[in-house]
């Protein structure tokens, strides 16, 4: 499984990866009824809400990761 490949690479990536999609999963429905409410459409709640979630989920990743980089309000790692 990929997930299981990225700890490879650094156990922590395992982790940010498992919260993008749990994070994205929220998100998504979120701009799905939103969508939905503004326009009275669900199908275009779908399509935004479709396209929004491959964009978000690379985004948030990288954002995780550069946060990953700072030790700002957390103890030092080694």
């Amino acid at each position: 499984m990929i997930i299981d490949r990225l700890k490879i690479i650094d156990p922590t990536v395992k982790r940010h990866f498992a919260k993008t999609i749990t994070w994205r999963i929220v998100g998504t429905i979120d701009t799905m009824i939103l969508g939905w409410f503004i326009t009275g459409n669900p199908m275009t709640g779908l399509k935004i809400g479709g396209l929004e979630v491959i964009t978000k989920m690379i985004l948030y990743f990288f954002h995780e990761r550069i946060w990953y980089k700072f030790n700002f309000g957390i103890p030092k790692r080694n």
